[in-house]
């Protein structure tokens, strides 16, 4: 291998504090796993084989990544409709994720959730939510199931800059704050609330918005996953002592629509293509790997076929699984 210069040195040492070799490999097919899933779903949502909203995490993955390497067996997360890179990264299966997308009977949800409903108590994964800022409460009512039974886990409670502005958001950051709740709040800034713009929806700082309630936050940058991680290790260990929530604001980009139905007329072509060419969550971690030297590209182009092979299989899996029978809609349901 050529020798690095003396910048790519630094940054192979200040990485190396943060995460280990192997922790980075794995944090790139984390990473590439979800963006190979969102596009294979992307195809099948064309192919007619999804139904309802899909929402695509192409472009964000850094964030889930970072934040989830950080958390232990016992914390809870929870997150909002573009949520099938956050199941993914709780662990989830790629097949029981992928036949839920296509409302089949081998579905996490045995497929009545779809995409935007889907949970797995056993992952710790309590839902994506299609309700517009309802991940602040519910995340914080999880926060203090954790406080109440001592078990010593944490929430992280995803949502995104448009959520960011509801009301409900502000009540969950007082009762947080009082109770000094184990929980993580996490804005996912992709720059978009749907069609419009932060900067014209969102007055003021996002991540200063807990102050009033002496939350500590940052905003950070959320297209390197070793900088999400660095800051999601900060904030745990702040919510791990004790001493209540903590806010953090990832500045992420999505190349796709807000929906698979939106054409993203908004933005530039060129907008898009300067984000994939130039922060690109995938390819900064494989750059910073091949510095460190230990692997080439042949070792990449075998992970894209291992990652890919995967995703094929939760297709075929899911087309191969059976529609639910009529009868599941009696079953899930509360009685009193």
């Amino acid at each position: 291998m050529a020798s690095v210069g003396k910048a790519k040195l630094e940054t192979v040492k200040k990485n190396s504090n943060i995460a280990s070799a192997e922790q980075m490999l794995q944090y790139y097919k984390d990473m590439l796993l979800i963006r190979r899933f969102e596009e294979k779903s992307g195809q099948l949502y064309g192919m007619g084989l999804i139904g309802g909203f899909c929402h695509l995490y192409i472009g964000q993955e850094a964030v889930v990544v970072g934040v989830q390497s950080t958390l232990t067996e016992k914390d809870t997360v929870i997150t909002a409709y573009r949520d099938h890179g956050h199941m993914l990264a709780c662990g989830m299966e790629a097949n029981g994720v992928m036949a839920e997308l296509t409302g089949r009977i081998g579905g996490y949800s045995r497929g009545k959730g779809g995409s935007m409903h889907m949970f797995s108590r056993e992952k710790g994964f309590f839902g994506g939510h299609g309700i517009v800022g309802a991940t602040g409460p519910l995340g914080a009512g999880l926060a203090f199931a954790h406080k109440y039974r001592g078990d010593g886990g944490l929430c992280t409670a995803y949502y995104g800059d448009g959520a960011a502005n509801q009301g409900q958001i502000y009540e969950a950051y007082n009762m947080a704050a009082l109770w000094k709740l184990p929980v993580i709040f996490i804005i996912e800034n992709n720059k978009y609330g749907m069609g419009t713009s932060q900067e014209r929806h969102a007055a003021g700082e996002l991540y200063k918005r807990g102050e009033a309630y002496g939350i500590p936050a940052e905003k950070i940058d959320g297209m390197d996953v070793l900088t999400v991680r660095a800051a999601a290790l900060k904030a745990t260990e702040h919510v791990r002592s004790g001493k209540g929530p903590y806010i953090l604001e990832f500045e992420t980009y999505r190349y796709r629509g807000h929906s698979m139905s939106d054409p993203g007329k908004y933005r530039t072509k060129d907008e898009v293509e300067q984000m994939r060419e130039n922060r690109d969550p995938i390819e900064t971690m494989k750059k910073q790997i091949l510095a460190i030297g230990k692997l080439t590209e042949d070792h990449f182009s075998n992970i894209e076929k291992d990652i890919k092979k995967i995703v094929n299989e939760s297709a075929e899996f899911a087309q191969q699984s059976p529609e639910p029978d009529p009868s599941e809609l009696w079953t899930d349901i509360l009685v009193q």
